[in-house]
């Protein structure tokens, strides 16, 4: 009894010595797994100015604010004293309003508050203006390129939002601008009303007829290239999808609307996208996706809210939108293919001279050369 009492005991000493040692070099070395992840993982230091941290928060909200806004409306509907005022907002949703389709919800103060400034000093994102445009007709922007994400952010920056380094009424006094999205949008509850107080307004022809034919000064921009243009959204490439692109100029052509096209340097630069050339699974199910639902979901990244290099938040990269010279076009109710095709043929050229006039400025780090595609 003795001898084995006193060999449990030293197997518990050897046991505690050996576990005490082990411990010991654990915390003198770092897990290998954290170890790699410091190498990889470039974080944000503890001390940064306060007017980063606001940039990088209003940016944050604004990359989640469609979901955001989902959670919060869920968050309601589950209070039954709220059921009847949700029920009527919802009747007035699909129903009643129609502002998405008049652009007439545009809200000047909401565009101008402070939290849109800090939005563009983000990246930054300026606009550079070639001519000024007077305010006695309406007026076609074609902005490119698409980029990688859904809610743009050079063109929100530019055509949204009025702060001091893209102050668009101020380089285009009389001129309303209506950056046009996916109707979709317009249905999701308290997202909608975001966006058209930012003069956001419904993509569809029905949309694009009534702002145009409002007046004099009206305009509207599209984001030519869609979703496939978003598949090809890569750093130091500008592949826009545009030969087959005719509808917008057609719109411009039907209600006498000066064409300008816009090239947005660094729109692609922001976000990183997972390798997914033709002939690939990737970009078979991105494909098959988007022939079912009319839209695509780029597999994209960016940096995060405490790290540089690993998140879904855009990274700061300059972003310099230069707004070119407008093309006059004659109004004609049904213009011939030929028509479309001659000022479609006119539009290429002046965004080509916009790409080779400000490449070597803007555009330093490119790895290849402006690609007109499909």
């Amino acid at each position: 009894m003795d001898k084995g009492h006193d060999m449990t005991a030293l197997s518990r000493t050897i046991s505690a010595s050996s576990l005490r040692g082990r411990l010991t070099k654990l915390t003198g070395a770092p897990l290998r797994p954290v170890a790699a992840l410091h190498a990889s993982i470039n974080f944000v230091p503890t001390k940064i100015p306060r007017k980063r941290r606001l940039q990088m928060m209003v940016v944050a909200v604004w990359s989640v604010l469609l979901v955001m806004s989902c959670f919060v409306f869920l968050m309601l509907c589950s209070v039954p004293a709220l059921w009847p005022f949700l029920v009527m907002y919802l009747i007035w949703i699909f129903c009643i309003d129609k502002s998405p389709a008049y652009g007439n919800r545009l809200t000047p103060w909401f565009r101008s508050l402070k939290i849109w400034q800090y939005f563009a000093e983000y990246y930054p994102a300026s606009l550079l203006k070639e001519c000024d445009l007077p305010a006695d007709r309406p007026y076609v922007f074609g902005y490119h390129p698409h980029g990688s994400l859904v809610s743009l952010q050079g063109a929100l920056a530019t055509f949204a939002t009025e702060g001091k380094s893209t102050g668009f009424s101020k380089a285009f006094p009389g001129i309303k601008p209506h950056l046009l999205t996916l109707t979709n949008n317009f249905n999701i509850p308290l997202y909608r009303e975001v966006i058209m107080a930012l003069g956001i307004s419904s993509v569809s022809r029905e949309s694009c007829s009534n702002i145009l034919s409002s007046g004099p000064g009206q305009a509207i921009t599209i984001v030519v290239g869609g979703a496939a243009e978003s598949l090809s959204a890569r750093p130091g490439t500008a592949d826009l999808t545009l030969k087959r692109r005719l509808g917008f100029i057609k719109v411009a052509i039907q209600h006498g609307a000066d064409l300008v096209p816009v090239f947005s340097f660094g729109e692609n630069d922001i976000y990183n996208q997972m390798p997914n050339e033709k002939g690939t699974t990737i970009y078979a199910l991105q494909k098959k996706f988007q022939n079912m639902f009319g839209f695509t979901l780029p597999l994209f990244h960016g940096r995060g809210l405490l790290n540089y290099n690993l998140g879904l938040m855009p990274y700061r990269r300059r972003i310099v939108s230069v707004i070119g010279r407008p093309i006059h076009v004659q109004r004609c109710e049904k213009p011939s293919l030929e028509e479309v095709e001659r000022v479609q043929r006119m539009y290429i050229e002046e965004l080509t001279r916009i790409w080779n006039s400000y490449k070597d400025e803007f555009a330093k780090t490119r790895l290849r050369e402006l690609s007109i595609v499909d």
